[in-house]
């Protein structure tokens, strides 16, 4: 089983949370939780705070593109193969609507061949606490076998 995934298991969505904004302290400012974690799948869900906002009142565009790279990285991450290595190399948002509430995060890996070299391009939802999508990334990822 991939490292990662083990530590998500067997620490749970919280303490594995925490770990990750250690490792990553930039993703702390949305106060994520990652609360699924499967080989394909990420979900990060988020809180509704000032400190997400922008001048008008709803969640800021940059808030958001952290979620994205925060499920799409810990989903590549545990659905490469051991030695593996990712990066992210670019990203491509849509805002859809206005973001007035907690938001979820979902990075789906399938369909992704992971067992090649290569740019893969990893789809990210991202949904208001009603279920509306309220904005979408393609966050490509390189991968380099060990």
């Amino acid at each position: 089983m991939n490292q990662i995934l083990s530590m998500f298991q067997s620490a749970g969505p919280e303490a594995f949370s925490k770990m990750t904004c250690q490792t990553a302290p930039y993703f702390s400012t949305i106060n994520p939780l990652i609360s699924g974690l499967e080989p394909n799948q990420c979900t990060v869900q988020f809180p509704f705070a000032k400190e997400v906002t922008n001048h008008l009142g709803t969640v800021h565009a940059i808030a958001m593109c952290n979620a994205a790279e925060l499920a799409a990285g810990v989903m590549t991450n545990v659905s490469i193969p051991d030695g593996a290595r990712w990066i992210p190399k670019g990203m491509t948002v849509e805002y859809l609507a206005k973001a007035k509430t907690d938001l979820t995060a979902i990075a789906s890996g399938e369909g992704i061949d992971w067992s090649k070299e290569g740019d893969k391009v990893v789809p990210v939802d991202v949904t208001d606490t009603e279920g509306k999508t309220v904005f979408t990334a393609r966050i490509t990822m390189n991968i380099k076998m060990g």
